[in-house]
């Protein structure tokens, strides 16, 4: 059982997107660091008086913006609303979306432009605008009581920034478990110098999906999840040692809000979703939370699956996104190696694959040269036991069936340690001027998963400065692996060589989402270069729900 009010977690909130424009993030702001966060070195702790934080209305984050050179403006309109979407094979749900499509509309703009997008709500509550992966102004990320207001159901808000740099980005709410509905988009910047020459381009959205099926809903989900899998036996850990015969999924009245301020829901709408026996060696232990009914392909199941055509011969870009929720997927072309060219939109030198593994958040670029036929792009949910499908056909025959599992899943497996960033944009060697140490800590026994034992709070922030090189250390201390995001910057994973403990890293690929596997440390670096209140959490939408987040703030 949950220990910390969601009521309590609403009203700091609620304070904060009260008042003037933003000024909780400044003035208000708690002048401490949180516990785990090192100063100059890495040593002792930093100390900041209230004002000391640069806001996302600081006159430093228009300076950066104007440095960025805005481009010329892109105007685009979309509207979030419900919607009646057919997931194909004879599935349709009630649910939120883009513009009622599913995934919403894949969005190109050219790196140096300036996106001008104008949101209507036209939901039943709040929401916002999240832009996945770009390194924008910090006004524009999209997280209520951080750096905007909520956009208020029957309202509309327009976000305008520079869009600096090419690759394979997405778009979806920063509100709640919205995410985990129909509301996420792909964002593809694309290089007026693009060095890769292809014939074809598909953009593949991977997605779990549960909302509207047998009347579930993200929200009751997470009702169901924070009610924990009971006390005593399940320890520190996760799943095991659990009864899950005796399991009570009755649930718990959650009314309120999560972290976030959102009301969560009632505690039950439709079947239980927690997931029980889901283990992959891969992730090292347990490989979710949630149980869901469907995964999906853009926005199709497996019965009835989106069908992409080239001709034989054809050199085919392929830029794949996980929306998922709560699921990491195993990634194979049918009868093709790939060549991995790109990581959440940066490059990376050429490295050859059967199968990738992507967790919630990251994109991944590959170049396969087709052959002639009908081949399956299967998208295991890793340790789930099901899969979304697409189809890539070239010439004729029949479709491959739904449960298809081509060989290469079982082939040479790729993850991201393992690439070295292309050079233009490999990060320059250096030691770390401040390393902030990060424990991811929670258990599935009691939901309460946090950064260094603190649920997430707008108040908390970890000091970092303009200029400085920025070690992040995560130690995981849970049984569950986390794909953990930073907002507005890119990192670089340690060479993938094998660097020692303490190493520079720098050579390894340039991310913004990486997975920590359960028990294990990892280590990156980011210069700290785009002044703001910038989130840094799990992209598992229910642990950062339940309080896996916290914010790394630029001292003035």
């Amino acid at each position: 059982m949950r220990t910390t009010s969601r009521r309590a977690l609403l009203a700091a909130t609620t304070a904060l997107a009260g008042g003037g424009l933003l000024a909780a993030c400044s003035s208000d702001s708690d002048s401490g660091s949180p516990s785990g966060s090192g100063s100059h070195g890495g040593h002792g702790k930093d100390t900041a008086t209230p004002g000391d934080y640069v806001a996302p209305d600081d006159p430093a984050v228009a300076a950066a913006e104007h440095r960025r050179r805005p481009g010329p403006v892109r105007e685009v309109s979309l509207t979030a609303a419900r919607a009646r979407l057919d997931l194909g094979g004879g599935v349709s749900v009630d649910s939120w979306a883009y513009d009622g499509e599913l995934p919403g509309r894949e969005l190109r703009i050219t790196a140096g432009d300036t996106l001008a997008l104008t949101l209507a709500n036209h939901l039943p509550q709040a929401t916002s605008l999240h832009w996945h992966g770009l390194a924008l102004r910090n006004d524009m990320d999209g997280v209520p009581g951080l750096t905007q207001r909520p956009v208020r159901a029957g309202a509309s808000h327009t976000y305008r920034f520079a869009v600096p740099h090419p690759g394979t980005y997405w778009f979806h709410p920063h509100t709640g478990v919205q995410q985990d509905r129909g509301l996420y988009a792909p964002l593809i910047v694309e290089d007026p110098k693009e060095p890769l020459a292809y014939d074809k381009e598909w953009v593949v959205v991977l997605d779990d999906w549960v909302d509207g099926v047998q009347g579930s809903t993200p929200d009751a989900v997470l009702a169901e999840l924070s009610s924990g899998m009971g006390h005593g036996d399940a320890g520190a850990g996760g799943h095991g040692g659990m009864d899950h015969g005796e399991m009570d999924h009755g649930g718990m009245d959650h009314g309120g809000a999560s972290p976030s301020g959102t009301p969560t829901g009632p505690a039950r709408s439709g079947p239980p979703r927690m997931m029980m026996g889901a283990t992959s060696k891969l992730l090292g232990g347990d490989a979710g939370d949630v149980a869901y009914p469907y995964y999906l392909a853009n926005g199709r199941t497996a019965k009835d699956p989106h069908t992409f055509r080239a001709r034989p011969g054809d050199r085919v870009r392929i830029r794949l996104v996980n929306a998922g929720g709560d699921t990491a997927f195993r990634v194979a072309l049918g009868g093709h190696t790939m060549t991995v060219t790109h990581t959440d939109g940066f490059p990376v030198e050429h490295a050859r694959t059967d199968a990738l593994l992507l967790g919630m958040g990251e994109r991944y670029d590959v170049l396969v040269t087709v052959g002639d036929g009908v081949f399956p792009l299967t998208a295991v949910a890793e340790g789930k036991r099901q899969a979304a499908l697409a189809v890539l056909r070239t010439g004729g025959g029949a479709a491959p069936a739904s449960d298809v599992r081509p060989r290469e899943l079982s082939g040479t497996l790729l993850t991201a340690e393992k690439l070295r960033a292309a050079e233009p944009v490999r990060l320059a060697a250096g030691a770390p001027d401040r390393t902030v140490r990060l424990r991811l800590t929670g258990s599935m026994a009691r939901y309460d998963w946090a950064i260094n034992g603190r649920p997430y709070s707008p108040k908390q922030r970890y000091p970092v400065r303009a200029g400085e090189r920025v070690r992040l250390s995560f130690v995981n201390d849970t049984t569950m692996w986390h794909p953990m995001h930073l907002h507005g910057h890119t990192f670089a994973l340690a060479s993938p060589s094998g660097a020692r403990a303490g190493a520079a890293a720098g050579g390894g690929a340039r991310k913004d989402t990486a997975i920590v596997l359960p028990g294990r440390r990892l280590d990156v670096d980011f210069d700290a270069d785009n002044p703001g209140l910038w989130m840094l959490h799990c992209h598992n939408v229910y642990h950062a729900e339940s309080g896996m987040m916290t914010v790394l703030g630029y001292r003035k």
